[in-house]
Order: structure tokens, then sequence, then C-alpha cells
């Protein structure tokens, strides 16, 4: 929360809306234009405040959880305020948001299939404060899926950190990284996830989203967005392990054509092996933006943009709109980067059409969206 005090900015954790609260600063000092603080006590409370699940979700303890002491309900508010005042600010756009849940978690609990456990230097698994390398022994996160492999059980000798993962299928996976880099696995070296009627390898800790209900959600709104017809190009980018090629290629069918662009050489490999069966799908092992520079990718109806935390930004936005997609879904996780990039697509006579968010990261301040943007009504 954003509070001031004598004309200086505090941004306050464990604190919500219209509180009056006492704390205690966390970074920064005198003179600063800002400063950073902990709610340390309530003096009026929130009728939205509820008791955080979580122990550790406290001031000065772990950092994992941003909004454990607001009701579920309040939190996707919450994130809807900030995606409003991102789009007005950054795009200069007026839009009405509503976070979704989706299914997969327990009231927000029990969600997160991938945890990366910090190791201090005795052994002890834990997790970092927040803004901090400090670490905070833990014995159960509340929003790791109880299907993990355990960590917090162990001691872990000569380890940095333990990352544990586990599949829709139920495999479980840890991979320990030791202080000088190595890392190792226990367990399978792929983990098979199921989603879409179809089974998926995903290598190690490539990418694949850590909620369980994700996948489903995601792609069932990219192509509610794009609505894509038999015949029809479409350009996958940032496609990964081509869960939303697979998608777009089941619609256009074998007479239309999905290029997939991605960069990570594992994630590439793991594509050809989940989209074997799609002849009308390309897979392109390159950087999006060179890969739009060299003219890889041609003319296409469709595009599904689905970039890093930072955003497409501007060049692969001005390439995408050179080749004059009919729309594009825009699949991003940071408000601030989807309404820069929104406004860029602005430039170029691209709207606006549709804005989906989704509850993806419960606890957090985290929301993921699907916007869609054509420079005429998508029919």
């Amino acid at each position: 929360m954003v509070a001031r005090h004598e004309g200086v900015v505090i941004f306050v954790r464990h604190a919500l809306p219209g509180e009056s609260v006492v704390v205690e600063v966390t970074e920064g000092q005198e003179g600063d234009r800002f400063l950073r603080a902990d709610a340390i006590e309530i003096l009026e409370r929130s009728p939205h405040r509820v008791t955080p699940p979580c122990p550790y979700a406290r001031p000065g303890r772990c950092g994992g959880c941003d909004f454990q002491h607001a009701s579920l309900a309040f939190q996707r508010e919450l994130k809807a305020d900030v995606v409003r005042e991102q789009l007005h600010r950054l795009a200069g756009l007026n839009v009405e948001v509503v976070v979704e849940p989706v299914e997969g978690d327990a009231g927000g609990l029990d969600w997160r299939t991938r945890v990366q456990w910090a190791i201090a230097s005795d052994g002890t698994p834990g997790l970092r404060k927040h803004r901090s390398h400090d670490l905070v022994p833990i014995d159960l996160c509340r929003i790791a899926h109880p299907g993990l492999p355990a960590v917090t059980d162990s001691e872990w000798p000569n380890a940095s950190s333990v990352e544990a993962l586990v599949s829709s299928t139920g495999e479980q996976l840890r991979l320990v990284t030791t202080p000088d880099g190595a890392t190792f696995a226990d367990g399978p070296p792929a983990l098979h996830e199921q989603a879409l009627g179809r089974d998926w390898q995903v290598t190690g800790s490539g990418f694949w989203q850590v909620h369980p209900g994700a996948a489903e959600a995601l792609v069932a709104a990219v192509l509610d967005g794009l609505d894509p017809q038999p015949g029809e190009r479409a350009a996958d980018l940032y496609s990964g392990v081509g869960l939303f090629s697979a998608a777009l290629a089941a619609r256009v069918g074998t007479s239309g054509h999905v290029v997939a662009v991605e960069a990570d050489p594992v994630a590439v490999q793991d594509a050809a092996a989940n989209l074997g069966d799609l002849p009308q799908v390309e897979p392109v092992a390159d950087r999006v933006d060179r890969a739009l520079r060299r003219g890889t990718v041609g003319p296409v109806d469709l595009v599904v943009l689905d970039p890093p935390r930072t955003g497409a930004k501007r060049e692969v936005v001005s390439a995408i709109a050179k080749r004059d997609p009919r729309a594009v879904a825009y699949v991003a996780c940071d408000p601030a980067a989807l309404a820069r990039d929104v406004g860029i697509f602005s430039e170029h006579e691209y709207r606006l059409r549709s804005l989906r968010a989704f509850d993806l990261f419960p606890m957090t301040h985290h929301v993921e969206f699907v916007a869609v943007l054509a420079r005429h009504d998508v029919s």
C-alpha cells in the first residue's frame, strides 16, 4: 500500500487501504524521495483484513506472499485496481478489470507446483525475506502444492538452493544447485504435464505455468479472443514448449499454418517432441526480435504474444504490426509492461478489444492477463 507522511511517500507492506497503522521503516532514510516500511501494529482495521493462514506471512519474515492478510475477494479487487491504474497512466485507457479465479487451488492455497528453496550455510532450507538475501527457515509453505517433493524435512549440505517441482501427472523432481553453480537432478530429467487433452514434456525447470489451472484457462481465453478459423496463418511468439501452438494448430487445421518462435534450446527440443504430430506447426529456434527482423515470420492472420515479464517492447510490437494480423492475443504477467506495449500497439492503430485477468498467483500481488488487440473488431 502507498502512504504519505509529512510529504514523504511510504510503500507499506502488511497494510490495507483505509487502515491506520504504525509502521517500521525497513528501507531508506531521512531525505529520501520514498521509504519502504512494514505495518507492525494495526490501529484501525479494514473490514477486508483476515488472519494470514501462514505464520510466516508477517513483518520481518517470509517475503513470498503480499496479501495473506486480505480476503481473497479483496486481493482480486486490489490487483484489478493496479491494472486499471497502469492502463490509464501508460496507455491512456479507461478499462473495467475483473480478476477471475481459476480452478486448481484451495481458497488461494496449495497451488504452487514449483518452489525455489534457498539453503543456509548450515544446510537449513528456507525462503527469503522481502527484498533481502536473509533466509527465514520454514517448515511449510501454505501456497505450495501438497504433491511437491519434500525439502524442508532434511538438511542440504553443500547446496545453495533446491527447486522442488511436481507435474499434473504426479511426477516429482528436485533440482539441487551447489554454491559453484552446478545443478543435479533428483528425479526424472523431464516432467510430463497434461492439458488440452494432450501430454506435454517439460525438461527440468523449463517454463510451465505454476498454477494447476493456468494452462487451460489461458488457452481458452486466447482462443475465445482470437477465434481462429480453418486455413488461417498464425504466429506463436515466445512459444515455449508449444502450448498455444498446439491450440492454434487444432483450430486452423492442416490447411492452416502456425510458426512457433522460441529461443531457449531446451524448450525448442521439448516443443519438437510435443508438436511432432502437427505438421501445420513450423518450429523456429531463434529470438523473436531476430526472427521478425529476418523475415522468418511472414504475413499472418493471428499472433499469440507471450513474452517474458519485461514485455515485448517497441521493436517486436512494431514488427508484428507491419505484418498486419487481424488480431493479437497478448499474454502478460506485468501490468506496467502490458500497458506500455498496448500504448505502442495503439500507435499502429491496434486497439484493445478485450482484457481478461486471472488470479494465477493467489496471496501475491501478481496477476496474469490475456489482452486482445485488433485494428478492427474481432469477428
